[in-house]
């Protein structure tokens, strides 16, 4: 017996989720709008992968683990999620709008963040972060819990006194939502930041969940129903 399913989809401003016929995408694994799975891909329980208005493609024999988030955005310009082949997604990591190229390995929980780009066989270890712009070398390595900023990219720990100061030169609002205020006035940041947001999600208000596509293909020889127990 073998079984097939494309997890929970959903078409979402007039697009729909793609999965290669040899790829695997988990009963609970959710899909959004222009996204495309390739071959012999791997989204594995809980996994989101959004496209918003932009699109996600997760290359050929890529693996996306459990409750790992992948969102697309074009509030401040096309950001899309661009997995490479080979690629290893770790349980509870989240990309957002970057690029990440083959045989890379982000682990658990780690973060990468709008139009970062992850060079071929580079590394984000446990609980890193990629900020956004981010750029990383072919085969860089993240240590865990730190940060990495900046092109050409440097690294700093989570206790490193300059580390709000870099951060503030990084532009994360304008990257991330076109949102242009000051780095201290944070409640007009954060109003502006909340705003984008409500009106990019409130369009999913009208989204369509697709037909599960799950299909139960018995084993010729066995003589039985394979969704009957017992």
């Amino acid at each position: 017996m073998t079984a097939e399913t494309q997890g929970i989809r959903i078409r979402h401003r007039g697009h729909e989720p793609q999965v290669h016929p040899t790829a695997y995408v988990a009963p609970t694994a959710t899909l959004v709008s222009d996204v495309r799975v390739g071959p012999g891909a791997r989204v594995m329980y809980g996994a989101v992968l959004d496209a918003e208005g932009s699109r996600i493609e997760v290359g050929e024999k890529a693996v996306i683990c459990e409750n790992a988030v992948l969102r697309g955005s074009a509030v401040a310009g096309d950001q899309p999620v661009l997995v490479g082949d080979h690629v290893f997604v770790g349980p509870h990591a989240t990309l957002l709008g970057c690029e990440v190229g083959r045989c890379v390995y982000v682990a658990t929980a780690a973060t990468v963040l709008q139009r970062a780009r992850l060079g071929a066989g580079s590394v984000v270890a446990v609980g890193a972060l990629v900020h956004a712009s981010t750029v990383l070398p072919d085969e860089y390595f993240v240590p865990p819990h730190t940060v990495a900023l900046d092109a050409p990219v440097r690294l700093l720990a989570p206790g490193d006194p300059g580390l709000a100061e870099a951060i503030s030169r990084v532009g994360f609002a304008r990257v991330a939502f076109g949102v242009d205020a000051e780095w201290t006035d944070r409640i007009s940041r954060y109003e502006q930041t909340a705003e984008v947001r409500v009106a990019e999600f409130g369009t999913h208000a009208d989204d369509e969940v697709l037909d599960l596509g799950r299909r139960i293909i018995s084993d010729p020889g066995s003589g039985r129903d394979p969704s009957r127990r017992g």
